[in-house]
């Protein structure tokens, strides 16, 4: 079985409280002119479908960049796999892939490697990884989900589930691996953002 570019519909996760950079709204910064939430829409939009925004805060602003936002149903800023639920819920292709507002160079071949590895283990999900051996390392919130896990995320979520990792080990998780690490690079502090910025200019 293949995967093709109309099965997936990508969601950008935007929804978090941002913390570590004084809970500003983090898709909204500043990366070289232009806010990281664009960054993300440009890298992931010629790879699917179509794209989707999970976003808890200034919804108007999110929806000016054209495409559809949604807000979490649980109240409360419930982690990544509540925004994950909540664009499963909208989601109307078979598969749906992740990717956070903060990582603007996710890789050019996200979901071709993604479905690749889904469909060779006959998986339920498939996440990015780099590393071998000891040294691996996942990185969770690029995934790449059947949509028909809504009902099994929102029985989770239901009983109390937030952790991503805990939810990807209750499932069929392949894991596809990515050579360049700093395609995975997030920002968290201004400081940071500051720093990539420089390096990209």
């Amino acid at each position: 079985m293949t995967i093709g570019i109309t099965d997936v519909t990508g969601l950008i996760l935007a929804g978090g409280r941002a913390t570590r950079m004084g809970g500003v709204d983090k898709g909204l910064q500043q990366l070289n002119g232009e806010p990281l939430v664009t960054h993300v829409l440009q890298r992931l939009r010629p790879q699917v479908s179509s794209i989707m925004i999970n976003a808890n805060r200034h919804l108007d602003t999110y929806r000016a960049f054209g495409v559809p936002v949604y807000g979490d149903e649980l109240q409360g800023f419930a982690g990544p796999l509540a925004g994950i639920h909540a664009g499963l819920a909208q989601c109307r292709t078979p598969y749906m892939v992740t990717a956070p507002c903060d990582s603007p160079r996710l890789p050019a071949d996200l979901v071709a490697h993604l479905s690749a590895a889904l469909t060779q283990g006959d998986s339920d999900v498939a996440v990015a990884a780099t590393g071998h051996g000891a040294a691996l390392q996942r990185h969770p919130v690029f995934m790449l989900v059947k949509t028909t896990l809504l009902p099994v995320l929102a029985s989770w979520l239901a009983d109390g589930g937030r952790k991503v990792d805990d939810w990807l080990s209750s499932l069929r998780c392949a894991e596809a691996i990515f050579n360049d690490e700093t395609a995975f690079e997030n920002i968290n502090t201004t400081e940071h953002l500051g720093d990539m910025a420089r390096r990209l200019r």
